[in-house]
């Protein structure tokens, strides 16, 4: 997900350990590939034992928890639930317990972490959900030149139950993207300007987003996750480096952020 961090409180820490976790059914921990191969997804299996550990500073614990050292709640790059397709949900399922469920999960992760999207396979679910949301409070905290060039405008949660996305238009932008289970890293990404989602919202009916600029990237973002593909299998090479490092130059021969 195309993401926003700043650190995390003691207070918040604490409050994140004491928040109750949506169970997350066995049948949903497990699935089969394509090829017939068998997996499951580490962060479901482990039962959120991660959680502590990450908040504390690492096993040894000390050291004040960030949300850039762990995200509570994600799986990380390497789990096999993020480079496999995700599964649709059928639509007499929207409405069961188990759905609404994981749909609560994920807005409560995305919103903790904090971020402005999250995919079902980033909490251990193959299933194909995103939520989003990009308030003016996140946006306030990024410089003026930036929100301009993105064009980047708030807007209302949005749940998004088995998404097919296609472009509007030919336009294009190069911009930097993290994501809650790549932490502490940025690539740029080109992404479409303006896209077109449809799908079911989280009472079943039929949904369609038009959206532009970063809204539009951030869509693009998640629906990759439910394709089993990361930022990072997009990136412009030699684009990829930590956070501490962004405010560096990029390599010559890389194309210059913003519209193309």
């Amino acid at each position: 997900m195309v993401l926003f961090l700043r650190p995390l409180t003691i207070t918040a820490a604490a409050a994140l350990l004491r928040a109750p976790t949506t169970s997350i059914p066995t049948f949903l921990a497990t699935g089969r590939a394509a090829g017939g191969r068998r997996w499951r997804s580490v962060r479901v299996s482990a039962g959120g034992g991660g959680w502590l550990s990450g908040l504390l500073g690492g096993k040894g614990g000390g050291g004040a928890p960030t949300a850039m050292t762990v995200t509570p709640g994600t799986v990380k790059a390497g789990d096999p639930v993020l480079h496999e397709p995700a599964q649709e949900v059928a639509p007499r399922d929207v409405s069961s317990e188990k759905i609404q469920g994981i749909i609560d999960q994920m807005i409560a992760v995305m919103r903790k972490a904090p971020g402005v999207g999250l995919a079902a396979p980033q909490i251990g679910v193959p299933l194909k959900i995103i939520v989003l949301e990009d308030t003016q409070e996140f946006i306030s905290y990024a410089p003026k030149k930036d929100i301009e060039a993105q064009d980047r405008r708030p807007f209302d949660l949005l749940v998004i139950i088995n998404p097919k996305l296609k472009k509007t238009s030919k336009r294009s932008a190069c911009f930097y993207e993290g994501c809650l289970s790549v932490d502490g890293y940025r690539a740029v990404v080109e992404r479409h300007l303006d896209v077109e989602v449809s799908g079911l919202d989280r009472n079943g009916r039929p949904i369609k987003v038009v959206a532009s600029g970063w809204q539009a990237r951030i869509l693009q973002h998640e629906c990759d996750h439910l394709e089993g593909t990361l930022y990072v299998d997009k990136m412009v090479p030699r684009t990829f480096r930590t956070v501490d490092n962004l405010d560096l130059p990029l390599a010559t021969g890389c194309p210059p952020l913003g519209a193309r």
